[in-house]
């Protein structure tokens, strides 16, 4: 019993020192610009596209709570022994998934109270929406014919996976010489042509060989998948 009673308070205080771990705050304005400023902290928005587009925190990835699937899948890219700054446009949203995070072994998570809301109120820096026009289909056209065999990239700066996969497209694109072309089609912008092309989630990677589809893959992939693809 005395060894049954050690191992149980053990398991007590393990769990309790894990628990004591992870952080979960709600923290004002001027606290959670100071933490934008510290290395490796990943800033989320988890309003919907619409309201990012209006304007946002430099450097946010977005990931929309209220549609639950999209937000697990984003958040998997994040690194969950980093901290985490999240916001929405008032504080309801992002405390909910502030807490989410927290309970998913997210170790530091920080909740903007005011949401984004406050931040504009006290005059904090905020990057709008683009002002560049959205390609027609004629430009999407000419993208998918202008080489024998073309990659267009659907995604977007505020995409936690599009993120992870930059380094793979970098690399691509600097070895590719003559044998492919890589286009990146904006999806935070160009809503038009993904709704055309049928394309939903972000990244999104399509091939053409001589004008023609041959082969689309959503999500994060490796580079060698891409490149057999691409050298089919």
């Amino acid at each position: 019993m005395k060894y049954l009673f050690l191992v149980l308070m053990n398991v007590v205080l393990f769990s309790c020192s894990s628990t004591a771990q992870q952080t979960n705050t709600d923290v004002d304005v001027s606290t959670f610009q100071q933490h934008l400023a510290k290395e490796n902290v990943q800033v989320l928005d988890v309003r919907t596209a619409g309201e990012y587009q209006g304007g946002h925190i430099k450097n946010a990835m977005l990931a929309d709570w209220m549609n639950p699937e999209q937000f697990k899948d984003r958040v998997q890219y994040l690194d969950k022994s980093k901290p985490v700054l999240v916001y929405c446009a008032s504080g309801g949203r992002s405390g909910k998934a502030a807490q989410w995070l927290a309970q998913n072994g997210f170790t530091t998570v920080e909740n903007l109270k005011g949401g984004f809301t406050q931040w504009k109120i006290e005059n904090k820096p905020v990057e709008g929406a683009s002002n560049t026009p959205q390609i027609t289909d004629a430009d999407y056209k000419t993208y998918t014919t202008s080489s024998n065999v073309v990659l267009i990239d659907f995604g977007a700066e505020w995409c936690p996976p599009c993120r992870k996969m930059e380094p793979v497209i970098n690399e691509l694109q600097s070895t590719a010489k003559d044998k492919f072309k890589i286009v990146r089609v904006d999806g935070g912008i160009n809503t038009n042509v993904m709704q055309q092309q049928n394309v939903t989630a972000l990244p999104t990677f399509i091939i053409y060989k001589n004008g023609k589809e041959v082969w689309r893959k959503q999500g994060v992939i490796e580079k060698s998948e891409l490149l057999e693809q691409l050298n089919n």
